[in-house]
């Protein structure tokens, strides 16, 4: 992650709005959230107050990492959504590059992840006071240098598509904080949140948004 904070000035694209939820696609290196600490106000969540007065925050993506993001336009939606990705109902896809070739072409992460204080936000393995975190993973394309994978996450713990995959050995390329030898190499993180299943706040009706991997 470097120094300064300069991210994108393009417009946010809307993929669904209605009266309960606003769904957009989050570009790569705009905080979803203000950051602590002078110049990082600017974020996802501030732009989008600007034209959509009443939304909401439901969950967050790490900066350096774009994709789908669904906010919620009223309080009863912002709860529903709250409970649902409490209770592990929603379904999330997401599209990473990897150093190397990771084998077997299918499996599961099931390693427990905390905080790792002295660095900070870095998040680390922990067997003894780490939370549960699970993450599935699918082959697309792989050679010698670099593995193409969906991941599906089961949990939603700080970083952990990162640091599940670097416990594999196989980092995402462009991650400055777990792969700095590639950040230089990769113009951002190779890290996106392709899709997204929920249900509707208000219908309960089973919904997909989809965001096109830009790399």
């Amino acid at each position: 992650m470097s120094d300064t904070y300069s991210p994108p000035q393009d417009e946010i694209p809307v993929l669904h709005e209605d009266s309960d939820l606003l769904i957009v696609d989050k570009p790569a290196g705009l905080l979803s959230v203000p950051g602590k600490g002078e110049g990082l106000e600017d974020c996802l969540l501030t732009r989008l107050e600007r034209a959509f007065p009443t939304v909401r925050l439901v969950h967050r993506l790490d900066r350096d990492t774009s994709g789908v993001m669904v906010f919620a336009m009223t309080a009863h939606a912002q709860k529903h959504l709250g409970q649902q990705f409490e209770a592990r109902k929603v379904k999330k896809t997401y599209l990473a590059r990897l150093a190397g070739r990771l084998e077997p072409q299918q499996g599961t992460v099931d390693l427990p992840l905390i905080v790792d204080w002295p660095n900070r936000p870095r998040q680390m393995v922990c067997h003894e006071t780490g939370k549960p975190s699970i993450t599935d993973w699918k082959v697309l394309k792989s050679s010698e240098e670099e593995t193409r994978v969906r991941l599906f996450p089961h949990t939603g713990r700080s970083h952990q598509l990162r640091v599940h995959m670097l416990a594999l050995g196989h980092p995402i390329l462009g991650d400055a904080l777990y792969a700095p030898e590639t950040a230089s190499d990769y113009p951002r993180m190779m890290l996106h949140a392709e899709e997204l299943r929920i249900n509707h706040p208000e219908n309960g009706r089973g919904m997909k948004f989809r965001a096109k991997p830009p790399y």
